[in-house]
């Protein structure tokens, strides 16, 4: 996947990657932020919500398993294009069966193609960051996460002056799919289009790059790493789709408070992203995510257990800053040997999409049993485990993987 690019296209190339990442994560937390909306327009309980997140995190895996496939036949610029206008479409079908035609089907039919589109962004997006990365040869992943991150503040912030002004579903989705259509077309204009899964003069046909960009799957390292992101992928997932929902009615502050409350989550997030990178390289990628571990485990706890709100964002604040480094750190310690970083990433990416996107729902079905905060402590065993497994995150001798 080797393709050299010049200083000036390179920085283009990298501003064009920031603001998709941007418009993924502005897409996830607009549904995640009304998700309290959603649930009283069409009058469903925690199951229902459960099953609608279980759709989109079916239709996701489809697009993560189809992402190799997409990209090796057309690229991953014209592929990340392609997701980028199927997501819009489904964040405006999604606002159609809420408010203007409300049907637990449309809302269904928008979710599936919200999930695809996103899940196969998430892996072309992360393979062209990763590459940049290489490219510049510092820690940037996290960065690149600190913009997807960005975007969920936006777009919980906008959920929550949408829904403390009470602006339906419909039009508030529809305005956010139009933003990230056009985002979409300016970005492609500024990515190179690259093989992907092809390292130096690897076979021109697609079918020999798909070959390549699957033998990641072959490999134990990729399952390995994949433990250490599957705990923080579930985090963040499960931060995304279900802490508004822990807010506004476990602890009792209201739809308002508890797209607030994202936004809290979604700030720390972002901030420790945007300094992570010279963290990570002056101590290490395995340093850095057991602390986090630490930090993402006091987080949900407190977030659990507090008795009354201050404490509550506090823990929210506390999550999101352990959350933050999991997932980007799992991609560069994939991206460590340029030779295979597609693949790698690709797989890497899957695997702890796979934990993001159908975690959620799983919690969503237990907490109608136990309750939605005493199912978080699902999420806080995992967490812990990622941390015990974060020595996987080592750079591999003799590559120019960074965080030593």
């Amino acid at each position: 996947m080797n393709t050299v690019v010049a200083p000036s296209r390179l920085l283009a190339w990298r501003l064009a990657v920031f603001a998709i990442f941007t418009a993924s994560g502005l897409s996830i937390a607009t549904w995640a932020a009304r998700v309290p909306s959603i649930k009283t327009a069409l009058d469903i309980d925690n199951s229902a919500i459960g099953l609608l997140l279980l759709g989109m995190g079916t239709a996701s895996i489809i697009g993560l398993s189809c992402s190799s496939v997409i990209a090796a036949r057309i690229g991953t610029r014209r592929g990340m294009l392609a997701m980028m206008l199927m997501l819009a479409a489904g964040l405006a079908t999604i606002g159609v069966g809420t408010d203007a035609a409300p049907s637990l089907t449309l809302v269904l039919i928008g979710l599936a193609l919200f999930g695809f589109g996103n899940g196969a962004l998430d892996v072309m997006m992360n393979v062209d960051g990763a590459a940049i990365e290489v490219a510049v040869g510092k820690t940037i992943l996290p960065l690149f996460h600190a913009f997807f991150s960005f975007g969920t503040v936006i777009g919980a912030g906008l959920g929550a002056a949408a829904a403390g002004a009470r602006i339906d579903v419909f039009s508030h989705a529809v305005a956010v799919a139009i933003s990230i259509v056009v985002l979409a077309f300016i970005a492609f204009a500024f990515v190179p289009q690259r093989d992907f899964g092809a390292p130096d003069a690897a076979p021109s046909g697609w079918r020999e790059r798909l070959s390549t960009a699957l033998s990641a799957w072959r490999e134990p390292r990729t399952y390995v790493l994949g433990v250490v992101m599957l705990g923080m992928a579930f985090a963040e997932g499960g931060a995304n789709d279900w802490m508004a929902l822990g807010v506004s009615e476990d602890h009792e502050g209201g739809p308002a408070l508890g797209a607030v409350a994202l936004t809290v989550f979604s700030v720390a997030m972002t901030v420790v992203r945007v300094i992570g990178g010279p963290l990570v390289d002056r101590f290490g990628r395995v340093v850095t995510l057991r602390v986090l571990a630490v930090t993402a485990t006091a987080g949900i706890l407190l977030f659990i257990l507090a008795p009354n709100l201050p404490l509550v964002f506090v823990g929210a604040a506390l999550w999101g800053i352990g959350a933050s480094l999991g997932f980007p750190l799992g991609m560069s310690a994939a991206a460590d040997d340029p030779a295979k970083a597609a693949a790698r990433v690709s797989a890497a990416a899957t695997i702890g999409y796979v934990a993001f996107l159908c975690g959620p729902p799983v919690l969503g079905v237990i907490s109608d049993h136990i309750g939605l905060l005493n199912t978080l402590y699902i999420i806080v065993a995992l967490v812990v485990a990622s941390g015990f497994a974060s020595g996987a995150a080592k750079p591999l001798p003799g590559t120019r993987g960074t965080g030593h």
